[in-house]
This record gives structure tokens, C-alpha cells and sequence, in this order.
């Protein structure tokens, strides 16, 4: 549908963050008639709200049905359930529910490339960016990483939108044709909005709805498509089959590999762990996907280090690494890090883990805990929780908090072991954010460095 067809509607924009003010200036610069709605009584900068869209009503405080019925489109914000009990008395009386994500779909004119998974997705589509651009071929990122998707549509067009949607964004989306799509993995999380993992994979799966090309991790039978795409490829940490991309070792170390040709050695990759050489494997299968050769674009691997706060690497004191991981925030994030980093660490790993953990279950924590930490100390709201679960297969101090967790691991960390944050959790018990406990956690690094 254009945006001329939609114009006679009338909208809410449902939720005032990031993306809700993005698409309010959307429909604005559409020149269509919208009101805007906030859960919060008193949302931020309410006198600069009603200055910036003075044809628009604002309403604020407890969504009701009889408010959301009144209009025929809602464009919610990902930050709002679709299971509120307002919106789902809306969409009973035939009221429309989408998201930016669609609105983006309905007029974007280029390719674009989704991606998806509980973890990894914002090194993907940083990776898939970069490579582009690298290989000529001017790309834009945009979704839940960085930019608002309505605000990629400002200023001339790029040959290819790159996207980092969340499971949140998806459930918004019906129409969006992608090029290339990936599920990176998946694991628990947000099972506070989730009924189930079911649940949680049926969000996930509407990336394939109608993508051109689908990337399937050949380890995570999860990412398979529930619906028929046109094409498909893989990858793989074992050797890979027909043209899928995968590793193979051999006398000279470990390789990424496609249809029998060595793309370059894992030595070579920049980003450590084996979770990152799957990422590595992704974008290069999804930069194919608008005809950028893999040859062209494993350059990129060779240089690129990484995104804040993703096993992110601060710093060797005394032969102990330091690694900064709080965007691990869910069980799967963290198992990752342990299964790539676990391997090739020579002494053991003191994960700092602990926080809000969103009613997951820490049990697949066991398996990699036993086998390559010397203890997971425990703090935050969940601390107790995890330690319950994990301490038939590794010491689990519980403290207060991550100043103290961090100063037992250094206390009892030695030559060659390394000290992780990934805490498992969300950080909203004791932090704004994963940014603030990141960079807390990286201050404390260098207070350590410095005594």
C-alpha cells in the first residue's frame, strides 16, 4: 500500500520512545492525520511533544480499549505488549495494529536484508553493513540497532537497508520482503512477554514470511523456516554439505570454507570465539544473498573487532583476560560466550553473572560451567537463583554486586584465566542499562590495572 493510499486514515502512534517519535515525525512529514498515546503519566518531555506535533492530541497513562478503538490504525512501539488488554480489544473490533517496521515495508524501494536471532544479531548486521560497503555497495543499518527504520528512509536511498529486527518488531510486520533473512539461533528470552518458547519462534519465524533467501543455522534446527522460501543456504562449525559455508581443519588450523574453497583462517578473524566464527559465516551467506562474492567480502572479518559490550575484550593484567560481555543478557547469550571463549582459554573462566532473569531457566548454564569455569559468582536480583541451579558442577558465591563479584574473581583469578561478564540477565535491577554496566565494568578494569 502507498503512502498515498494510507493517507486517509486516522493513526495513533502507540508508545513514545526512540521509535515511537520516529514514526510520529513519519506521519508528520506524511502528512497524515495521528494523535499520540503513552503508557507513562508523565512521559519525558511532554511541553516539547505538544510543541512538535501541535495537531496531534496527547493522551497519557493506562491504555483503554474505548481510546484505541477510536482510530483505525495503531502503529505501536516494540516496547508495547500486543497482549495488552486495549490493544487486543482493538484488534477484535477490526482495528489495524502494525508496527514501523511495516510502514518501512510498504514504501522501502530497495533491497533489504533482516536479521534475527537472541543472540548475535547486532554483530551480524554490523558485519553485513561493513562488508557491503567494503565490497562497494553503499548499505544503511537501521531497526532495533542504531536507527529508527522510518528515519533510513530520510535522504537518498542506499543500494541495500540493512536490519536488526527484534522478535517485538516482527509481531508489527506482515508485508516486509527481504532479500536475505537469518534466525542466528534461539534460545529463552523475554519469557515475561512470551507465553513459551512456541510463542517466541512463531514471532521469529515472520522474517520468512516472504524472504528471497533463507540463512539457516545447520547447528540450531530452531532456525529452519516454518513456510516455503525460494532459496536456501547454511552454516555450520563442522564441516559443511554442498554449498552451505562451514569449518574444516586441516594441517595448517581451522578454516571457514565454502563449496571446498578456504575463505580465510579462523586465526585471521578478528572477532575471537566460535560463536563469532558462525556470525563471521552468516553475514558472509547473507551479503551473497544481493550478489556480493564471499571472496570479496572476508576482508572485512580480518578488521572488524567487534561491538561494545559483546565479548568484548578490555585487557591482560597479570596474565588474567578481562572480557566485557553485558550484552548477555538472556541464558543463550551466555552460553555462547562460554562455548567460544571456553576453548581457547588455557587456565578457567570466572563469569560474573547475575541481574533480572526475566523467569529463564539457567539450566543450560550446567554443561559449560562445569567444564570451563573455576566459579560463577552471583549478584543482582536473580544472583541467588542462578547459584541454586548451577552449584552441583561449580563453586557460585552469591554477593551484593558487581563491584564485589568483580573483586573476588580478581582476587582468586591466576595466569591465563580469564574474567567474564556475561551475566545471563538484564540489568535493570541495579543498572540503566547494559551500556552503564559495561562501562562499569570496564572502569573497574582499569582501576585494576592501575594498582
Amino acid at each position: 500500500m502507498t503512502g498515498t493510499a494510507m493517507a486517509g486514515k486516522q493513526y495513533l502512534v502507540v508508545g513514545l520512545g526512540v521509535s515511537g517519535l520516529a514514526t510520529a515525525r513519519y506521519c508528520q512529514r506524511m502528512g497524515w492525520a495521528f494523535d499520540l498515546a503513552d503508557s507513562r503519566d508523565n512521559p519525558p518531555a511532554v511541553a516539547e511533544l505538544r510543541a512538535e506535533f501541535p495537531q496531534s492530541q496527547l493522551f497519557c497513562g493506562t491504555f483503554t480499549a474505548e481510546r484505541l478503538c477510536a482510530y483505525q490504525t495503531l502503529i505501536v512501539s516494540p516496547g508495547i505488549a500486543l497482549a495488552e488488554p486495549a490493544i487486543q480489544a482493538a484488534l477484535a473490533a477490526g482495528v489495524e495494529v502494525v508496527g514501523d517496521v511495516e510502514l518501512f515495508a510498504r514504501v522501502a524501494q530497495r533491497p533489504v536484508i533482516g536479521i534475527t536471532g537472541s543472540n548475535g544479531k547486532s554483530t551480524v548486521t554490523t558485519l553485513v553493513r561493513d562488508m557491503l560497503n567494503e565490497a562497494g555497495c553503499k548499505a544503511e543499518m537501521g531497526g532495533n540497532i542504531g536507527v529508527p527504520v522510518l528515519d533510513l528512509l530520510l535522504g537518498e536511498a542506499p543500494d541495500v537497508y540493512v536490519l536488526e529486527l527484534s522478535s517485538f518488531q516482527l509481531e508489527t510486520t506482515a508485508s516486509l520482503k527481504l532479500a536475505g533473512a537469518v534466525i542466528l539461533n534461539l534460545s529463552e528470552d523475554h519469557m515475561d512477554r512470551y507465553e513459551g518458547m512456541a510463542d517466541y519462534l512463531a514471532a521469529k519465524q515472520r522474517i520468512f514470511a516472504h524472504a528471497e533467501l533463507a540463512v539457516i543455522n545447520r547447528d540450531d534446527h530452531t532456525t529452519i523456516p516454518a513456510t516455503r522460501v525460494a532459496r536456501e543456504t547454511g552454516f555450520t562449525l563442522t564441516e559443511p554439505q554442498g554449498s552451505d559455508f562451514g569449518l574444516v581443519e586441516d594441517a595448517d588450523g581451522c578454516w571457514i570454507v565454502q563449496n571446498g574453497e578456504r575463505l580465510i583462517h579462523s586465526a585471521d578473524v578478528r572477532i575471537k570465539g566460535r560463536h563469532n566464527l558462525a556470525n563471521a559465516m552468516a553475514a558472509l551467506a547473507l551479503v551473497a544473498a544481493v550478489g556480493v562474492e564471499p571472496s570479496r567480502a572476508v576482508q572485512t572479518l580480518k578488521t572488524f573487532g567487534g561491538l561494545d559490550h559483546r565479548c568484548q575484550w578490555v585487557d591482560e593484567v597479570a596474565g588474567v583476560d578481562f572480557i566485557n560481555d553485558s550484552k548477555g543478557t538472556n541464558v543463550g547469550s551466555t552460553l555462547a560466550a562460554l562455548n567460544g571463549l571456553g576453548p581457547e582459554t588455557s587456565g578457567r573462566i570466572w563469569l560474573l553473572a547475575g541481574g533480572d532473569g526475566k523467569g529463564q531457566d539457567f539450566l543450560p548454564l550446567l554443561e559449560p560451567c562445569s567444564r570451563y569455569c573455576g566459579a560463577v559468582i552471583c549478584f543482582g536480583r536473580d544472583g541467588a537463583r542462578i547459584a541454586e541451579t548451577l552449584k552441583s558442577v561449580a563453586e557460585c558465591p552469591v554477593v551484593e554486586d558487581m563491584q564485589a563479584a568483580f573483586d573476588l574473581a580478581i582476587s582468586r583469578a591466576g595466569m591465563g584465566d580469564l574474567v567474564l561478564l556475561s551475566p545471563a540477565c538484564a540489568s535493570l535491577d541495579q543498572f540503566r542499562n547494559y551500556v552503564e554496566r559495561g562501562q562499569r565494568f570496564r572502569s573497574m578494569v582499569e582501576v585494576h590495572a592501575c594498582n
